[in-house]
């Protein structure tokens, strides 16, 4: 099978698609009533709350839409100060607080007659989607404080909640799309632009999860891997599967020894934890009696081989029943066409991969890495 072309995107195009993600949450959330109120630019808000950092965008669009699609615009974004969301289990005053700065910044900007109908939506990822496995009650805490925070704003709060993997999936695969100009946008455009084979696939790695999508060519055999998404005026059916734990974040999760070299840290590197710290996800398999008090420390060694040979071995890659699989014998139809990575650390990701390009996948060397330490 002939391998797909890969791209990888610099740091400032990384950061476009963050907040194109945030937009293609507020687009296809936001009613078609609000674009029937007076004929004057629009403002939204989205708080991308990943399992990291939140941040908080501000759009504007004019009230008219195109084929049913809004053309939006950037205004400002706001990181917030501290963790994601779901480090704040323990302290859920701590994550309304979080989002507050950034509620001030917003509100400077949007008129203030146009406050109070200004959509305003949170969405979180696989931080969230892991808080709320391990501890329901602690996400619904974080939550409510979250929802309390921004209620304190002239807003038009319609929710926040937590994306399912496949949501999360097809906004990234939406951003790419947008950012590269693949997508029809308007219904004016020259006949053949923006045609369905000419969009390209999204690989997306964050913090906790790591999301694969792309339109293949043939029919999709497990519905619970598809969305049907219209965009500009176009139906794309497309496969999207987010896989929880592979993310950045938890993959790097370690054996509990005292001292630990890592290869996939670079040299010099050094990090002290905690085994609390280490087994607070239900991604890693604590021992039957760690010990929460065990301060181990973390030091990089920076070898790329070895770090490929590591991450390699986190991944199964039996198919079991299904004819055609990613890993861990979940289903995915053979791929198909460019395919685009959208990540936080490159290096790393890029390196568990190569087991890949016997299925079709690219190959590590067909990644573009650039170390972020």
């Amino acid at each position: 099978m002939r391998s797909p072309a890969l791209r990888a995107l610099g740091c400032g195009s990384v950061a476009v698609l963050g907040a194109l993600g945030a937009a293609a949450f507020l687009l296809l959330l936001t009613p078609a009533k609000d674009a029937a109120l007076p004929a004057r630019n629009k403002y939204g808000l989205v708080f991308d709350a990943g399992s990291t950092h939140t941040a908080l965008y501000v759009y504007r669009w004019p009230a008219g839409k195109e084929n049913g699609t809004g053309i939006v615009s950037q205004v400002e974004a706001c990181t917030a100060a501290g963790p994601g969301i779901s480090s704040y289990a323990d302290d859920p005053a701590g994550a309304g607080a979080s989002l507050k700065p950034c509620l001030d910044k917003a509100m400077e900007i949007i008129p203030a007659e146009q406050q109070r109908e200004t959509p305003t939506y949170l969405g979180a990822t696989a931080g969230m989607r892991l808080l709320r496995e391990q501890n329901s009650t602690k996400a619904q805490q974080v939550f409510a404080e979250v929802a309390k925070a921004i209620g304190e704003y002239p807003v038009e709060f319609r929710g926040a909640q937590v994306l399912t993997g496949n949501e999360e999936g097809s906004f990234g695969w939406i951003s790419v799309n947008y950012l590269l100009e693949t997508l029809v946008k308007s219904q004016w455009v020259t006949p053949g632009v923006g045609r369905s084979e000419d969009v390209v696939g999204a690989l997306d790695l964050g913090g906790a999860s790591t999301q694969i999508t792309f339109l293949p060519g043939t029919t999709i055999e497990d519905s619970s891997t598809g969305a049907l998404l219209r965009l500009y005026g176009t139906n794309y059916s497309i496969y999207t599967h987010s896989y929880l734990c592979y993310g950045q974040k938890q993959a790097l999760k370690i054996p509990s020894t005292e001292q630990i070299s890592h290869p996939c840290y670079p040299r010099g590197y050094e990090e002290n934890i905690t085994t609390a710290e280490l087994y607070d996800s239900p991604c890693v398999r604590a021992p039957s009696t760690p010990s929460a008090a065990q301060l181990l420390r973390v030091t990089g060694t920076g070898e790329p081989a070895a770090c490929s040979a590591a991450v390699q071995e986190l991944f199964n890659l039996s198919c079991g029943a299904n004819s055609t699989c990613g890993f861990n014998g979940v289903y995915q139809p053979p791929v198909r066409g460019q395919f685009f990575v959208r990540n936080l650390h490159p290096c790393f990701w890029g390196g568990g991969v190569g087991f890949w390009g016997t299925r079709g996948w690219p190959r590590p060397r067909e990644i573009c890495c650039r170390s972020k330490f």
